[in-house]
């Protein structure tokens, strides 16, 4: 099965484009040099030939292949708001994680885990043991995917509990100098502060002069005048 399907993806390779695919996302794996939309594309029409299961099958043989455009398919394959039953989903996802290396694969891989977090929020038990891993990807994780807490503009009191419940999160995280985990508390924050800013406000009162001073500015990025 996974040749067929990858040779759909291999159709649409471009060499130089790879090369600078490489060049810029820096991490060692093998690029064919595909688009987005075309992956888009692909995995929109495989999700409606294939069930839940062979879904899962494709996916976990995609992202074995370690192919840059494999492993983003893999997780566009899985990226949908309803999949019934959706377990085996959600604990392929969770394997992904000690692989994450780079950005682009492991925010593709997060797309698919916040639509599995948001149709069973009870799963945040399981993220939250993400914050506490040696793996500074696993726990870049747990904010990216739980973006889906800073959108709701009427969110219910469970909501609301659960958005405070990360917040707390990204308050442990605030001593940890890596980049991208201070890049991620401040994407977090900036789509929290256009919904919900007085809760960003008083997270920068309390927190923001222990980020670092690029993460500050993001996360106010919407609230200048509250700011002042």
């Amino acid at each position: 099965m996974l040749k067929t399907y990858l040779d759909q993806i291999k159709v649409h390779a471009d060499p130089k484009r790879a090369v600078q695919m490489a060049a810029y996302h820096k991490v060692d794996r093998p690029y064919l040099g595909v688009a987005n939309p075309v992956l888009n594309d692909l995995t929109k029409a495989w999700r409606k030939e294939l069930d839940v299961p062979a879904r899962v099958e494709l996916a976990d043989a995609l992202w074995q292949t370690n192919i840059h455009e494999g492993r983003l398919a893999a997780a566009k394959l899985l990226t949908q708001a309803r999949i019934r039953p959706d377990e085996a989903v959600w604990a392929l996802l969770q394997s992904w994680l000690s692989d994450f290396d780079a950005w682009a694969v492991a925010d593709h891989a997060c797309m698919a885990m916040q639509k599995r977090l948001s149709a069973d929020p009870v799963r945040l038990d399981q993220v939250e043991l993400w914050t506490t891993s040696d793996h500074m990807w696993t726990r870049r994780a747990a904010l990216v995917a739980t973006l889906p807490w800073t959108k709701q503009n009427h969110p219910k009191p469970d909501d609301l509990a659960r958005r405070d419940r990360i917040l707390g999160w990204a308050a442990g995280y605030v001593p940890d100098r890596d980049w991208f985990i201070q890049k991620a508390i401040a994407w977090w924050l900036r789509e929290l502060s256009k919904h919900d800013a007085p809760r960003v406000v008083a997270f920068l009162a309390e927190h923001g002069s222990a980020m670092k001073p690029f993460a500050r500015r993001e996360a106010g990025k919407y609230l200048k005048d509250q700011l002042e």
